[in-house]
């Protein structure tokens, strides 16, 4: 996973984590719902990046 990629799904995370503080101050259970949504499809992302290298780390492994 590049460095671009890792930054990019944390800086999603956090948004999603202000979005749901915000609708939890406001009342607003829309931001929070969706708040809490980027922040799960931010996680998905990083697993899925996370598995990308380990697979490619088998597969350098095998070329040795």
């Amino acid at each position: 996973m590049g460095e671009g990629d890792r930054m990019k799904h944390e800086a999603e995370e956090a948004k999603g984590k202000a979005k749901e503080k915000i609708g939890e101050v406001t009342d607003n259970e829309q931001a929070q719902a969706e708040g809490a949504s980027e922040q799960a499809k931010s996680k998905l992302k990083k697993a899925g990046d996370k598995l990308k290298d380990a697979g490619e780390e088998a597969r350098d492994a095998f070329k040795r």
